[in-house]
């Protein structure tokens, strides 16, 4: 069931700072998912009055928790630091295991970034078996992967104001 429709995301915008920084990183695999949940993303975000957001493309999956660990060295110590990140991604079941290999590795990159960077990592990563099920999690039957995880950062940065 989509979250979306279940109206789990009561967010008090007010409290959050219109400037925070927001990282999307996406990978360049399945880009025809991917650009979608990158724009329901970015189209939730500017629904809700968040403009400063960064986008940066890392090849698959696999790189996405290098990807932020590399934003925050480089930017946590600048006036302007990335105050959650947004890990997209669609990764797309094949005839080998590689697929559960991948999964995994991402699913526990991006926990030891919850787990040890200041500042949430929301997961936004598409695991699916085929074409259809991708489909349904951008907008079909299943909502939009993208705006949820747009929704799920705001969320979480709320935390950090409460």
């Amino acid at each position: 069931m989509s979250t979306e429709s279940q109206n789990l995301y009561q967010i008090n915008t007010g409290i959050l700072p219109k400037d925070a920084c927001i990282f999307i990183v996406h990978t360049q695999w399945n880009p025809g998912f991917v650009n979608q949940l990158v724009e329901g993303c970015v189209d939730t975000l500017r629904e809700y009055g968040m403009n400063n957001f960064k986008i940066l493309a890392v090849p698959g999956a696999f790189e996405i928790p290098f990807g932020i660990r590399a934003v925050w060295e480089t930017h946590r110590n600048k006036f302007e630091k990335p105050q959650c990140f947004i890990a997209l991604g669609c990764v797309l079941r094949g005839d080998t295991p590689h697929f559960d290999y991948v999964c995994k590795a991402v699913t526990d990159g991006i926990l030891h970034l919850n787990l040890t960077l200041p500042v949430p990592t929301v997961y936004g990563i598409l695991t699916v078996d085929n074409e259809q099920q991708a489909i349904d999690r951008l907008g079909g039957s299943k909502g939009h992967k993208g705006k949820e995880a747009a929704l799920t950062a705001l969320k979480m940065m709320e935390l950090k104001y409460y």
